[in-house]
């Protein structure tokens, strides 16, 4: 899939959906929101069934895999119809099997040092991560410098809220933002659908209006 669909609207929601029965529900409740991205996360045993689902039912949002720690992961995520795949870190094992795979794959950085390896494995969009607590805006305006001119784009992903979201979307080498706060695990467990709908149409607008400046 190309990358550009999935970051059109410059938002992922991270999610974590402990059970399977929550995904396609979830998925209809960030849609009616106004947005068509969703990162299910590999951090419970359902998560590839989640994407499955999604992909199935769901055919308007883009479904990727996020906490990919291993190859196997990667093909889980592949096989159960993955469109991205997310790590929170560099692993060339991972990014090899991403290319074998042929699935868009958004790596973890946070160092210079990784930037430049994920840029000579072939990636152009980046995580960063975790965002909040390695110096923010900050953290990554400064990582940028030395990079800003080759095209790369960044995705700040932890402990990032609706209130920060303008400020990262005013980075021009930010390319989306990730973010759970619209589908806190909480929120998903409770199946508070509702609020989770308002809290996405809250960030969409938002990201509406920054991109109106």
């Amino acid at each position: 899939m190309n990358t550009d669909f999935i970051l059109k609207q410059r938002l992922i929601c991270v999610a974590v959906i402990d059970r399977p029965d929550d995904a396609i529900p979830l998925a209809e409740s960030l849609l009616a929101g106004g947005l068509n991205v969703i990162e299910v996360t590999f951090r419970t045993a359902g998560a590839a069934e989640c994407i499955a689902r999604i992909r199935k039912s769901v055919p308007q949002i883009a479904v990727g895999a996020g906490t990919l720690l291993t190859p196997d992961q990667v093909k889980q995520a592949v096989d159960a119809g993955s469109q991205f795949g997310v790590s929170p870190g560099l692993s060339e094992a991972v990014s090899n099997a991403a290319h074998k795979h042929k699935m868009p794959l958004f790596p973890g950085v946070i160092t210079p040092s990784e930037v430049m390896r994920t840029m000579e494995l072939g990636w152009k969009q980046l995580k960063f991560f975790p965002s909040e607590t390695s110096g923010g805006v900050n953290a990554l305006k400064a990582l940028i410098g030395p990079f800003g001119h080759t095209g790369i784009g960044f995705i700040p992903t932890g402990g990032i809220t609706a209130a920060m979201l303008a400020n990262y979307l005013a980075i021009k080498q930010v390319a989306a933002v990730g973010g759970s706060w619209m589908a806190d695990r909480k929120l998903v467990a409770e199946k508070s659908w509702s609020r989770i709908t308002g809290l996405t149409a809250e960030a969409m607008n938002i990201i509406a209006a920054t991109s109106a400046k």
